[in-house]
């Protein structure tokens, strides 16, 4: 699922009582898996809230509505945002190149493991002209760790030939990467560009 899917949802305790609405998403790079949510009011004016939602609190993630056990399981900001800044900041905009000093491309939206894992499976990108023909959006996966440089994403290079264009069929591509295939899917599209 897309990370920015997230954004807006009901956050509802198993008890059925709605208890804020997912705000943004929280990231850690260095483990590559978000942290939490902050939360924001239900009502039309309502702001942001001075709680959030660690992420190990939730206990399912469905199309309408994040499910929590109970409000208690909110706690404060800091639970989530944390104190230190490293490896944190905006994601959406940041520039993508890859592990050989490319650029490839800007973040769009992050690209998140289906299910109560967190994990961050890879980026849904604005590609560059000479990573992918005509630019456009594809989906590239990110390694083993979620490498950060200043304020980039990086990338391996052998990513690129695991991209996919649209999210449905990005799963594939995302198996065969963690595989450590040498050669993608026989039906993934073929990349062109400068990347050795």
């Amino acid at each position: 699922m897309l990370a920015s899917d997230l954004t807006g949802r009901e956050v509802v305790t198993l008890g059925g009582d709605a208890v804020a609405r997912v705000k943004d998403t929280v990231f850690d790079a260095g483990a590559g898996r978000i942290t939490g949510f902050t939360l924001s009011g239900r009502g039309l004016l309502a702001g942001p809230l001075k709680r959030s939602l660690p992420f190990s609190a939730v206990h399912a993630l469905g199309p309408a509505a994040v499910m929590i056990p109970s409000e208690a399981v909110l706690d404060g900001r800091d639970a989530v945002l944390g104190s230190d800044a490293v490896g944190r900041g905006p994601v959406i905009g940041a520039p993508v190149i890859t592990d050989r000093g490319t650029g490839i491309g800007t973040v769009r939206d992050v690209v998140v493991e289906a299910g109560t894992s967190g994990i961050v499976v890879g980026f849904e990108i604005a590609a560059a002209d000479h990573f992918h023909s005509g630019g456009g959006k594809v989906f590239v996966p990110r390694g083993q760790t979620l490498a950060v440089s200043g304020e980039a994403m990086v990338v391996p290079a052998q990513a690129r030939h695991f991209v996919a264009e649209e999210l449905p069929s990005f799963g594939a591509q995302v198996e065969a990467f963690r595989a450590g295939a040498a050669e993608p899917p026989a039906d993934a599209p073929a990349r062109e560009g400068g990347l050795a």
